[in-house]
């Protein structure tokens, strides 16, 4: 797929799943474990901007990432890393990723739809 710009919205994603996510203290996090979800922060890039979410553990190990603002241009393939203040916690491979921004605008009706204005506050993950 080739976007139209750099920053259209159809580049832009806030849910992911990964593999089986190797952690590097506690397999899995305590937290994790007990609540079946946790807030932290992820990055996909090795110099982006810590972006905050929230996990939720599959069964297999496996995590779903919801982020707190959609980020630009997240690949299957890459590698999600997950930080808790200064700590790594770990990392696990994207396998999968929820509809774009685009698409789910697309989904609305037109007066509900955001303006440009609304899309260009969305800052791109650099």
């Amino acid at each position: 797929f080739k976007a139209p710009s750099r920053d259209h919205p159809a580049l832009y994603r806030d849910l992911l799943r990964t593999n089986r996510v190797h952690w590097i203290a506690e397999e899995p996090p305590a937290e994790l474990v007990r609540e079946k979800m946790m807030e932290c922060h992820f990055r996909f890039r090795h110099q982006m901007a810590l972006v905050p979410c929230v996990l939720t553990l599959n069964q297999d190990g496996s995590v779903w990432v919801t982020l707190v603002k959609p980020a630009r241009a997240i690949t299957p393939g890459q590698f999600a890393v997950f930080y808790k203040g200064d700590e790594c916690l770990g990392s696990g491979k994207i396998l999968r990723m929820g509809p774009s921004v685009y698409t789910l605008q697309q989904g609305k009706t037109r007066e509900e739809s955001p303006k440009k204005e609304e899309i260009d506050k969305i800052e791109p993950a650099t």
